[in-house]
């Protein structure tokens, strides 16, 4: 299945994902407004995220834990808003 989320972070920023799936992320895009440092790092969390059950606590431990690991900074949104995004492609057509 395919499903796209768009996002706009109170106070922040915009955030669009899309995203194909079953009951897991098969494959994940993340675009927006917001700024992530560095940069190169939102490739990498794309690549994270890939094989994760669509399951909110799952993904937002992975999140927090590749931003804490790779000593990534998130501006303009949380690692909190990515999940509420990944999880809003569900209830959509794409």
């Amino acid at each position: 299945m395919k499903g796209k989320s768009i996002l706009k972070v109170p106070g922040g920023k915009l955030l669009k994902i899309f995203l194909e799936y079953d009951d897991k992320i098969r494959k994940i895009k993340i675009t927006g407004d917001f700024f992530m440092h560095p940069e190169e790092s939102l490739d990498k969390l794309e690549k994270e995220l890939i094989g994760l059950k669509l399951d909110k606590e799952i993904i937002l431990i992975k999140v927090d834990e590749f931003l804490k690991k790779k000593n990534v900074k998130l501006f303009g949104l949380e690692s909190k808003d990515i999940v509420e995004g990944i999880l809003k492609c569900k209830n959509s057509d794409y």
